[in-house]
Parts: structure tokens; C-alpha cells; sequence
């Protein structure tokens, strides 16, 4: 079995990154909404004022996935808090835990952070990640489809120790 490393996106890993936006876009069937390039992603990320983080998995040296995240904020909580945009591992890195040791990093990067909120949506067709996510703790709110993990449970979300 192969081994990964996880590690913040750095701007060499935009045309990479592009490219497995691209292979999310064709499994969420959205090619025609995809119009991402390095050139139009890259200054979100690395520019004066980035507006995202991304960070990425290799295997090998290769980028098989990426994560990427931007700060939002809850006005009930009145706290920030870390919202996922895009979680995608290639098909055949998808067994070696590449997906949960991402979300569990971010997790981690909330609770560092002070966040009150670690969050994303999925589709409700993807009953694969549906089950993946709730496995790991996350409450499915069916009316957004969307995933939160708060307080104690965003706790033990981002201790990688408690699996």
C-alpha cells in the first residue's frame, strides 16, 4: 500500500490542482460550470489578498488530491469558521485514508484557530461521502445538505489521536 504526505497547496501545485478540479468536475457532472485555469485560480490563493487555502496530498511526489477551504463566519456563533469547498482524491489513491487524515487536518486547523465551525455541503446523490462524512461525525442538515461539526464533537474531529 502507498504512503502519502499531506502539506499546504504551494503555487507550484496550481496547474495540479487545476487539474483534479477538473476530474471533480466531470464526476459531479459540472464540466460545463468549469472554467478554473491556473492563471484565474492561482492569485486566489497566493496573491496580495488570497481568498482561499488549498492544501494538497502526494503520493510519490504526485498531487493526488486537494483540499480547499476559505474562512466564512457564523453570526450566531459570532466566531469565523473554516468552510470546505472542494475535497476530491483520485479514484485509485481513495483507500488509503487520504480524504479522512484531509478532514481531520482541517478539523485540527479550525480548533487552532479558534473557529466555531467546520462545514461543507454535498451532493445528495454522493451517498458514498454521505456515509463517509457521517462516519467521521459530521451531521448531515437535509434541508442544505449540509455538513457541520461544532464544539466537542469539532474537538474530537481534529484529534487525529481519537481514531
Amino acid at each position: 500500500m502507498a504512503s502519502f504526505s499531506l502539506r499546504a497547496a504551494e503555487p507550484r501545485d496550481v496547474p495540479a490542482i487545476v487539474g483534479l478540479i477538473g476530474e471533480l468536475a466531470e464526476f459531479e457532472h459540472l464540466t460545463h460550470l468549469m472554467v478554473a485555469t491556473p492563471e484565474a485560480l492561482a492569485p486566489h490563493l497566493f496573491g496580495e489578498r488570497p481568498a482561499a487555502q488549498a492544501w494538497v496530498a502526494e503520493v510519490e511526489g504526485r498531487v493526488v488530491g486537494f483540499a480547499l477551504c476559505f474562512v466564512n463566519f457564523s453570526t450566531f456563533l459570532a466566531k469565523p469558521g473554516l468552510y470546505l469547498e472542494d475535497l476530491y482524491i483520485q479514484p485509485a489513491y481513495r483507500s488509503l485514508g487520504i480524504g479522512k487524515a484531509l478532514l481531520t487536518h482541517l478539523a485540527a486547523v479550525a480548533v487552532e484557530r479558534g473557529y466555531g465551525r467546520f462545514e461543507w455541503c454535498v451532493l445528495d446523490w454522493n451517498q458514498n461521502a454521505i456515509r463517509f462524512y457521517e462516519k467521521m461525525g459530521a451531521t448531515m442538515l437535509p434541508e442544505w445538505r449540509l455538513c457541520r461539526v461544532t464544539g466537542d464533537a469539532l474537538t474530537k474531529f481534529g484529534d487525529a489521536t481519537s481514531t
